[in-house]
């Protein structure tokens, strides 16, 4: 097992939860793409995704490390995807119809210092090479994206699935053998546009601007020498519905977040009045709606963990832990499509 791993590993069955975190952000798109390669939809993919790394974190005491950690994530990943397919097949089967799939696959990836032309014809590639996958069988599919484009062995392969290694050299050499049928020559793009043409990929990533106010609320004005920053004339408008949320008199402004650039699954870090630290992931995009998880950490502590639901133009408003005469509240405004 790869030594950091093997380190973070130790530490989360000694009961740390912090060190479940990079192994999560380490993982957290070749989680998703194996689940998508499994339902073919976005939202289900990262819903899989989640609820793979909640087992897996509930399954670590029994973990004894005889193979690499994220060959036993993997198998976890396959398991509940594998089970989400079943539970939508049978939805489908009760009312009298199969869910049709997310249509992800037209999606046009932008390359800068490209013609028209060259950017075309890459197009083309990336079509027929998802239309020759497609024509393969779930197993195949998944063989092909387990060695092909996440680099597993044929014994690793065979852990994740839980079939003989034999059955994983005989399906790779079929779906191999079945694509050069269909793709010819362009069978070698394959590995370098499969990341291209699977949705989730690092360059098919969407990117979210967004920012954050940190508040103390409180009964009276804060002690004297409490740092503070100015209110703002849009601030100011949103005071009714904090008072009416929260019921207090006062409101002081303790921090301004300017807004950021990220790409969904980035962490941004900021430093917080109490020695404490806040932590924004955009984890997808839906038309208008930024999901994001916040965490507020205190040392190796998560003083507070939830997700966010956030519209473009309507902030999520979260209320935080105690400060000062007062709490912590935060708000945090997000725009999907940034300018």
């Amino acid at each position: 097992m790869d030594t950091d791993d093997r380190t973070l590993v130790e530490r989360c069955r000694g009961g740390d939860v912090a060190a479940f975190e990079p192994l999560v952000e380490k993982y957290r798109q070749r989680v998703w793409r194996l689940a998508y390669n499994v339902l073919r939809d976005h939202e289900e993919a990262w819903d899989v995704a989640q609820e793979a790394f909640i087992r897996a974190w509930q399954a670590l005491p029994n973990f004894r490390g005889q193979s690499a950690f994220y060959t036993w994530l993997f198998r976890i990943v396959m398991n509940v995807a594998a089970d989400r397919a079943r539970q939508r097949a049978a939805r489908g089967r009760a009312f009298g119809t199969e869910r049709v799939p997310e249509e992800e696959w037209e999606r046009v990836i932008a390359d800068e210092g490209v013609t028209p032309d060259e950017r075309a014809a890459r197009v083309e590639e990336r079509e027929r090479i998802t239309k020759a996958l497609a024509t393969l069988s779930a197993d195949h599919r998944t063989i092909i994206m387990l060695s092909d484009l996440e680099g597993l062995s044929y014994r690793e392969i065979a852990e994740v699935l839980g079939i003989p290694m034999g059955t994983v050299m005989s399906r790779l050499h079929n779906a191999r053998k079945r694509l050069r049928d269909v793709l010819g020559p362009l069978v070698l793009l394959l590995v370098a546009l499969l990341a291209l043409a699977t949705p989730g990929g690092a360059l098919a990533q969407p990117t979210v601007r967004f920012g954050a106010r940190v508040l103390l609320a409180s009964d009276a004005p804060p002690p004297a020498g409490t740092p503070s920053e100015p209110m703002d004339e849009r601030l100011e408008k949103f005071l009714p519905k904090l008072r009416q949320l929260f019921r207090y008199s006062d409101y002081t402004s303790l921090e301004r977040f300017r807004r950021v650039e990220v790409t969904v699954g980035t962490t941004q870090k900021w430093s917080m009045p109490g020695d404490r630290q806040l932590e924004l992931t955009p984890e997808r995009v839906s038309e208008q709606t930024v999901t994001m998880k916040l965490r507020l950490m205190r040392g190796s502590v998560a003083e507070l963990s939830t997700d966010l639901r956030v519209k473009h133009g309507s902030p999520a408003v979260i209320g935080g832990p105690k400060y000062s005469n007062g709490v912590l509240i935060i708000i945090v405004w997000a725009n999907p499509e940034p300018r």
